[in-house]
């Protein structure tokens, strides 16, 4: 389905005032914006092309950008729903007309089977494939089969069969895709992997534990750590695995001041770790992946860990997913997928698998109210009950900031979390923190609590801080300290205490968004969906949504909205998968 958004009034800003022909024309129906409209034009201006649908081609590629595709199938757009009586260019004809434009022939734009590309996302594409293709041809790596099946045996004993698997494939080959829902045991196959991997070794292995988001790779270095507490670990094991820290991807690769998508160590400066593993994969960006691929030794083990049907990443690309797609169906046996649930009690995990296969009665039957630890709540009766679930958890939270147990506060943060699909209006986050804290302050008496920094304010870290280690998707609670308050941001093993007048990209988290809340685990999820016609609700949305819940998912929305969200993918036009299957 095509986006469309609704033009409010003659100066409304995604208005390009100047434009005129085709793009003009697709400016005013609302599916470009004036920001796509002067990048299309300057970019024609400055190459000479002077053709309206080459123009029109250049914005519907841009825009295809800010929506997280990499490329557009120019065919495809003329018969998306919702855009069907816009004057589109007959498709054949069209891509004639840009694959003769001078646009082509400098490099601007890039054409291959019938999918338009900016060069940049084209090239970086390319590199991708090209990389992960040699790694997968490249010769195998030596083991020692005799002690690899002996030491797979005492890691992974009886019912670990689809683990011990898992690993053994990715011991014996340089790159592995491990995909699989959440609580299928991704990270318990990771730490013994590492542990197979280290008693293989001659000498200490440098190994790289990293994900896309702060959270994220604090959740991977405990979850590892917690595995290998197990008894299946030796202390031999857990020696040689000690100390082993975990960073976001930036910080791995070497973040360099004023520079978005380059970093210290590339192709000609790689990486030192002779294993890496990369969780939360599905967040992985097209250009963050291509940076990765050049920055890994050619003999270093690769592993990348994620949910494929989760969202994809903020950024364009939906790496994982293309990987899944273009590497299953070779002989390499790159892609491993665990099918199991263990964490799970029965219902949620029932309802995310029915989620995953768009299961949309299934799913209704799921939420119909006779298990309470999967629900729907209509939205307008249930409104009041929202209302107290929020308070109870924002004064639970705030009792324990008050008392200076920072443990306690960061504890009750992650009983319960509301998540939303927007960020704006009355469906939006920015709303639901404003009146939690209204319900707080009314129910406190104290009008301290309107005041930017208060006990119990919990807190999203929404930038990196290099020189603070601070990072995006960091989540901390404002406490009572002496006579003072402090931000407390969550870590593994020990926490980060700093004074409040330093932390400066940070956002309310009584509510947060879908998006933001992924590479996160919490005790229980309310989940507040839109009205159907969102263009934001998906079923990746929703699948997304209810597997960061622990014990419970309450879901705020009506049937209508369910079925939208179910029935609808949320579809990112890529050439990766197609390009790795067809090489």
């Amino acid at each position: 389905m095509t986006e469309l958004f609704e033009v409010e009034d003659r100066d409304d800003h995604r208005i390009a005032a100047g434009a005129t022909g085709l793009l003009a024309t697709f400016n005013q129906a609302g599916l470009l914006t004036a920001a796509d409209v002067h990048a299309a034009a300057r970019i024609c201006a400055l190459a000479g092309e002077a053709s309206a649908e080459v123009a029109l081609a250049v914005a519907v590629t841009v825009r295809a950008a800010r929506h997280g595709s990499v490329c557009v199938d120019l065919p495809g757009l003329t018969v998306s729903d919702g855009a069907e009586d816009l004057p589109w260019p007959d498709p054949a004809g069209w891509l004639v007309l840009v694959d003769a434009s001078p646009l082509v022939a400098a490099g601007i734009l890039r054409c291959e089977d019938d999918l338009l590309y900016l060069d940049r996302f084209w090239r970086e594409e390319g590199q991708v494939r090209d990389d992960l293709l040699a790694r997968i041809a490249a010769p195998a790596p030596v083991v020692d089969e005799a002690a690899l099946a002996a030491t797979a045996e005492r890691l992974f004993p009886e019912g670990y069969a689809e683990q011990r698997a898992a690993a053994l494939a990715a011991a014996r080959q340089w790159t592995t895709v491990l995909t699989g829902g959440p609580g299928t045991g991704k990270t318990t196959t990771v730490a013994g992997l590492l542990a197979l991997l280290t008693e293989q070794a001659d000498q200490p292995l440098r190994i790289a534990l990293t994900a896309p988001t702060g959270k994220a790779s604090a959740r991977l270095q405990e979850a590892v750590q917690e595995a290998q507490a197990e008894d299946r670990f030796t202390d031999a094991d857990r020696a040689r695995l000690g100390g082993l820290t975990a960073s976001t991807l930036h910080r791995l690769l070497g973040w360099m001041p004023g520079s978005r998508n380059r970093f210290r160590h590339h192709r000609r400066n790689k990486l030192p770790h002779d294993v890496v593993v990369v969780d939360e994969t599905s967040m992985v960006s097209l250009t963050m992946m291509a940076r990765l691929l050049e920055a890994v030794r050619p003999d270093a083990r690769l592993i990348l860990v994620g949910d494929a049907d989760q969202l994809a990443s903020v950024e364009a690309g939906a790496v994982l997913a293309d990987l899944v797609q273009g590497l299953a169906g070779r002989t390499s046996g790159a892609v491993t997928g665990l099918h199991t649930t263990h964490r799970f009690g029965e219902s949620i995990g029932a309802l995310a698998e029915s989620l995953r296969r768009g299961e949309t009665d299934r799913v209704l039957a799921l939420l119909d109210g006779s298990d309470d630890r999967v629900r729907l709540f209509d939205p307008a009766e249930h409104a009041e009950t929202l209302r107290e679930r929020l308070l109870e958890h924002a004064r639970a939270v705030r009792s324990a900031a008050l008392a200076g147990d920072a443990d306690a506060a960061l504890a009750a943060m992650d009983a319960h979390r509301l998540l939303c699909a927007h960020r704006d209006g009355p469906y939006g986050v920015a709303h639901w923190n404003r009146l939690t804290e209204r319900l707080l302050a009314d129910a406190a008496g104290d009008p301290t609590i309107w005041h930017e920094w208060y006990a119990g304010r919990p807190l999203l870290v929404t930038a990196n801080d290099y020189g603070l280690g601070l990072f995006n998707g960091d989540t901390g609670v404002v406490v009572r300290d002496g006579d003072r308050l402090r931000g407390v941001i969550a870590g593994v093993g020990r926490h980060l205490w700093l004074a409040t007048a330093r932390l400066g990209a940070v956002e309310t988290l009584h509510a947060m968004t879908i998006h933001k809340s992924q590479g996160s685990q919490v005790g229980e999820v309310t989940l507040l969906l839109p009205p159907e016609d969102s263009p934001l609700l998906t079923r990746e949305l929703f699948y997304t949504a209810v597997t960061r819940a622990k014990e419970r998912v309450h879901v705020v929305g009506t049937p209508e909205s369910v079925v939208a969200a179910v029935e609808r993918r949320a579809q990112r036009a890529t050439g990766l998968a197609q390009r790795l299957a067809g090489s």
